[in-house]
This record gives C-alpha cells, sequence and structure tokens, in this order.
C-alpha cells in the first residue's frame, strides 16, 4: 500500500514525523551546520536550524575566547556555525559554535600562512616570552623577538595594541599558533628600501662611509639607510689581493653609483678617481695658444667648428 492508497486512520505518527521533516534538513553528529540566533539567555543560546527541533548552545561552547560575553557579543539575527553534537532528552539538538570554529579555523590558517596573508590582531595580554593574541577564534603566540625590528623588553606596552602580523606556525595537533609582526615590519622596510633604491640617479657621485669590508669588496653606507657595494675590482687602478690594501672601516670616500638592479646598488671608487684625473688634465690645458707670431687662439675658437656626434 503506498502513502497516497492510506486512509486516515492508517496513518501514523512516524508517517506524520516524515511528511513534516521531509522538507526540512536532516544532521547527524559531527555535521558543521548553519544557523539563525532566535534566543539568547544567561546560560545557552537558541538557534533556528531550519531542522526538526531549535537547536542549543550552551555558554561554554559558544567559543574559544576567555572575553566572550555571550550578553555583548551575540544577538537574536546573528548568523552561526555549529558542530552537532547530539540530541538532548527534550529533542533539541545540542550544538558547539566553538569546535566548529576550531575546525574550520585551522584550515583557514593554513591558508593564511601558505598565503603569507597579513592580519590584524589585538594584543590581549603579555608574558615574559610574548604576548598573547586571537586569530579566527585561536589562541595565537607572538614571541617578543617577533614584535619589532628592534629587541623587545617591555612586552606589557603591547597589550592593547592592534598590529598587523603573519602567521608562521600552524600545528593543529599541539594547538600551536605563531605570529610574526617583525615579517611584516621588514617586508615594508624593503618596499621603502628598493623605492628609494630606484630612484638613485645611476652616474652621480655621493659621499659614504665604508661600513664593512670583505675579501670581495667593501660596504658603503651612502645614506638614507642605503648601502651599496664597492667590487674590489673597482676600488683602484691597480690589482689589489684585498680590499684592506686600500679601504678601512669607517674611512669616508666618494663613490659614484654604477648600477641599480634588484634592490642592489653597485658603486665605483675607481670611476671617481678616474673622473678627477680627467678633470685635472682638461684643467692644466692653457686657455689660449699663440702660434709664432699670429693672435692668441682661445680654445673654444679652437674647436667651434668640431662636432661631437652623441
Amino acid at each position: 500500500m503506498t502513502d497516497i492508497e492510506k486512509t486516515e486512520e492508517d496513518i501514523t505518527m512516524e508517517d506524520f514525523e516524515r511528511a513534516i521533516g521531509s522538507g526540512l534538513k536532516q544532521m547527524k553528529e559531527g555535521d558543521i551546520v548553519n544557523g539563525t540566533v532566535i534566543g539568547v539567555s544567561d546560560t545557552e543560546v537558541t538557534v533556528d536550524l531550519n531542522a526538526y527541533a531549535e537547536g542549543i548552545i550552551k555558554a561554554d561552547e559558544l567559543s574559544n575566547d576567555p572575553r566572550f560575553s555571550i550578553k555583548q557579543d551575540i544577538k537574536v539575527g546573528d548568523t552561526v556555525k555549529a558542530l552537532v553534537l547530539r540530541e538532548d532528552r527534550e529533542g533539541h539538538i545540542l550544538l558547539s559554535a566553538k569546535q566548529a570554529a576550531d575546525i574550520l579555523a585551522w584550515d583557514r590558517l593554513k591558508e593564511m600562512m601558505q598565503e603569507k596573508a597579513v592580519v590584524s590582531v589585538k594584543i590581549r595580554e603579555a608574558t615574559n616570552a610574548g604576548v598573547i593574541t586571537y586569530l579566527e577564534g585561536i589562541r595565537a603566540f607572538i614571541p617578543a623577538s617577533k614584535l619589532s625590528l628592534d629587541y623587545v623588553t617591555d612586552t606589557d606596552s603591547y597589550v592593547g595594541k592592534t598590529l598587523d602580523a603573519i602567521v608562521i606556525t600552524v600545528n593543529e595537533a599541539d594547538k600551536k599558533l605563531v605570529l610574526s609582526v617583525r615579517d611584516v615590519l621588514r617586508d615594508k622596510e624593503t618596499e621603502k628600501r628598493n623605492s628609494r633604491i630606484a630612484m638613485l640617479p645611476v652616474g652621480s657621485v655621493v659621499n659614504g662611509t665604508v661600513e664593512r669590508i670583505e675579501p670581495y669588496g667593501a660596504f658603503i653606507s651612502i645614506g638614507n639607510g642605503l648601502q651599496g657595494l664597492v667590487h674590489v675590482s673597482q676600488i683602484c687602478d691597480k690589482r689589489i689581493k684585498h680590499p684592506k690594501e686600500m679601504l678601512e672601516v669607517g674611512q669616508k670616500v666618494d663613490v659614484k653609483i654604477i648600477d641599480v638592479r634588484d634592490g642592489k646598488i653597485s658603486l665605483s671608487i675607481k670611476a671617481v678617481n678616474e673622473k678627477d684625473e680627467a678633470e685635472e688634465e682638461i684643467e692644466s690645458v692653457p686657455a689660449t695658444y699663440s702660434f709664432g707670431d699670429d693672435e692668441p687662439v682661445t680654445m673654444a675658437s679652437l674647436f667651434k667648428n668640431i662636432r661631437v656626434d652623441r
């Protein structure tokens, strides 16, 4: 006998429940479901799941954040994602928002780490080794060494601040999440430095200070936080075995910018000296020439008919 052929007397409670529930969502333990908050009390939140029963999220299953407030942080009309736990004796579906958040969050955190996504986080508390914050509802740690480009001793001063950071460690098994502010700051500094380097006029001569000497050349500070390399072959005309033969740390030198490429500055001391020597030769040339009894001839008049192709 089909359902259509059944008489009113033949219809059982099971048939009725099946008919009522046929258009509603069916769910089982472990499912992650969406729902709309329809009630908030001091101890629990009631959720409409568009299912055969309402969902209940107990207060201790709402959030991993210890500062979460059931009265302030959730309200009627909010949409929530929750994990189905079980059905209670009254027929309600017991849910956990924080367990659902954990499952979804770790996947998102792994994606953030792979993409090196920059996120804004608010520092909640300080420890001797660093600071604590929350990302995607998960407790995260930022070591003191990853808080700044400089050495940090006072972690308390960071509490309450909102900082940009990237995810550098995601270990779901050990519930370990580590962030870095320093990496973001370093990338920003690199961008600024590359921008300043790109604006340097190749061919210009600047004064610098020898900062470091290596067997292959010397690193010269030219100001504005920029540093360039004078290769050993660009120190002087003669062949030398080591830059220390001609230079010492702290020495002031004039250098010519001979190349700017891939964020690196190539410098030359030799090119400056060659320019100086050429200028000395020009200055040593007489301004006028006399040919026997003829009137003196100026340099300008001597070369007035010569054209230089550029």
